[in-house]
């Protein structure tokens, strides 16, 4: 392939939601110069409070993310190791709790925060995780508890959550000293929500063939739905973005040359090994045009009323993927199959995060009985690359592919 027809395949927004992150990451480091406040929050946290109250969100995860990308994961992992934490428990929590003590990463650690806020709808380790943050750093947490929805979202869970975001109100204004700007907080809402839907139309742009992206990059540009939903630089952003992908799908041009095989992805992405396995399945003219990860952050929207947007985001934030229950998310699984034609499920048995491994057993059969399409689960870690056998997994890889190349 040649240089041009390379760049052709590159999707220039790329450029510049790097300068977009960089300069986010450089408010937050010269926050306190700012007069402004931090708050370390989880990525599945309701972040548009913070906003409201002009309070700078910091992910650790997004952050740890950006670790296992730099492949600076297995050192930091260790450094945890040596401080005692288990080689069991989560590596972004590992990265994270190290890179707090040594000042490591690619930004040299994160801002120290004033606040940590911690929502368990993605899983349990982030509790005890953020425990040991505030205690390091002698601040306030906040815990939000959202009820597990495996048989739907109940009056007594509406009342439990609304009631406890309105105790996230009232600390975020003891600790601000100040009222809650309600008024502030509507503007963020719609902003909120009109990103989220953007990131919809953005990620559903991949049910055209070819696929004008790839679960791999939606994988990178999912950092601006998590570090900026809620703002007005978010949706501008994906409208550009939107607009990029409308204009690749006019001119024929998709991501993976000669797209032949569609592949849908199961768990959080293999941060250190995201370009080998892109040009691993691209090899394979295979594109995963989808995935079940970068759907979360729009994937209940459905659920959220912009006039009544605080109260909503109680059913929104208790709903999301990873808080549902396992038939449940077998069916949003055969549901994206169908909307993007795949042919193939690969599953990330991602020894790091539990919640999201645990019941890909039960979801692999239900998908193989009722759609009937190769399954491939392959064992690795979202950040630790101890954990990735290349040899293994190409093997398995290219085993698997046979297989899909035979149906077709």
């Amino acid at each position: 392939m040649s240089d041009d027809q390379k760049n052709n395949l590159k999707i220039k927004s790329a450029k510049k939601m790097r300068d977009l992150m960089t300069t986010y990451y450089l408010e937050a480091l010269t926050a306190r110069q700012n007069n402004k406040k931090i708050a370390w929050i989880t990525s599945g946290g309701p972040v548009e409070p913070l906003l409201a109250m002009d309070i700078i969100p910091v992910y650790p995860e997004n952050h740890a993310a950006m670790i296992g990308a730099s492949k600076m994961g297995e050192d930091l992992c260790v450094k945890a190791e040596n401080m005692g934490y288990s080689s069991d428990l989560c590596s972004y929590a590992r990265a994270d709790i190290s890179c707090a003590v040594v000042k490591g990463g690619p930004l040299g650690g994160l801002p120290e925060p004033d606040m940590l806020i911690c929502c368990n709808n993605i899983c349990g380790t982030v509790l005890k995780w953020y425990e040991v943050q505030a205690r390091y750093y002698n601040v306030p947490l906040f815990i939000l508890d959202t009820p597990v929805c495996h048989t739907g979202y109940s009056p007594a869970i509406a009342k439990y959550v609304e009631t406890q975001l309105g105790e996230y109100i009232a600390f975020l204004e003891k600790i601000c000293k100040a009222p809650f700007d309600y008024d502030k907080m509507q503007q963020v809402g719609d902003l909120s929500y009109d990103a989220q839907m953007l990131w919809q139309k953005i990620l559903e742009t991949a049910a055209h063939k070819p696929s004008p992206m790839s679960a791999f990059d939606a994988f990178f540009f999912l950092a601006l739905i998590v570090t900026l939903r809620g703002t007005r630089i978010a949706v501008d952003f994906y409208q550009e973005l939107l607009e990029e992908m409308t204009q690749r799908i006019n001119q024929g041009i998709g991501v993976v040359p000669d797209e032949q095989h569609r592949l849908l992805w199961d768990n959080l992405p293999i941060w250190p090994k995201l370009k080998w396995l892109s040009d691993k399945f691209s090899s394979h003219n295979a594109c995963l045009v989808a995935d079940t990860y970068t759907s979360a952050w729009c994937g209940t929207i459905k659920y959220v009323d912009k006039s009544q947007f605080l109260k909503s985001i109680a059913e929104a934030y208790t709903r999301i993927y990873l808080n549902i229950g396992v038939d449940q998310m077998a069916d949003q699984v055969m549901d994206m199959i169908d909307f993007y034609d795949a042919k193939g499920l690969i599953m990330h048995s991602n020894r790091s995060c539990k919640p999201y491994s645990f019941g890909q057993m039960d979801i692999m059969n239900i998908v193989s009985k009722k759609k009937g399409i190769p399954v491939l689960m392959i064992e690795a870690d979202m950040v630790d690359p101890r954990s990735f056998s290349t040899s293994q997994i190409e093997t398995r890889i290219d085993a698997f592919m046979e297989m899909i190349k035979q149906r077709s």
